[in-house]
């Protein structure tokens, strides 16, 4: 069996260790190309029966832009308006409607019709995993992300969801950082504090 190829240390720094949330932003636009590049790197990681219930939708326009910062708090405003594009990173919790294409092998949409509780669970973990994976995809091809979950999940549902299933998870600005506006680095836990091994 030939080994896989592991990341090198700047690859690493790039995804993990160096990258941070950024809160500032230079002026330099975000292509659709980039946008595309990054979900489409994002949508080859792993969730339970591939549901993949993960919906974004970018938001570049002023207009647009405006009717979202009404549903920001006061701390995330600035940075909203500075950021070049912000997502809108959501759940769709139709997600098993999709079976039929995203999972052939069985009828995995059984699974889920008429039982909530697995839906809402199922839909949360795996889009929360999702959104995860979009934010490190970001940073492999050099953007910078700022998440939030400063803002008003159930205005933006109803001013960009209306009439749908889907419904938002949080906000993440996207663009190239201004690393003067960075904060120091928080700490974080060692191995030994946060891990036990059985």
């Amino acid at each position: 069996m030939t080994e896989k190829t592991i990341l090198d240390d700047a690859s690493c720094d790039l995804i993990f260790r160096e990258a941070r949330s950024h809160n500032g932003w230079q002026d330099k636009p975000v292509s659709d190309a980039t946008l595309r590049a990054a979900f489409d790197l994002a949508k080859m990681g792993p969730t339970s029966a591939n549901c993949s219930p993960m919906r974004i939708v970018f938001v570049r326009s002023g207009k647009r832009k405006e009717v979202l910062l009404t549903c920001v708090s006061g701390g995330n405003h600035d940075k909203t308006v500075a950021a070049p594009v912000t997502a809108i990173i959501a759940n769709d919790f139709e997600f098993y409607e999709h079976f039929p294409f995203l999972f052939p092998h069985d009828d995995a949409r059984a699974w889920f019709t008429g039982n909530q509780a697995l839906i809402d669970t199922t839909a949360m973990r795996n889009g929360s995993l999702q959104g995860a994976y979009f934010m490190l995809a970001c940073r492999s091809i050099g953007l910078d992300c700022g998440p939030m979950s400063g803002f008003e999940n159930n205005k933006v549902d109803e001013l960009f969801f209306a009439g749908t299933n889907v419904r938002s998870n949080f906000l993440c600005n996207l663009g190239y950082g201004d690393p003067s506006a960075l904060f120091p680095r928080s700490p974080r836990f060692s191995f030994e504090e946060a891990c036990t091994v059985l």
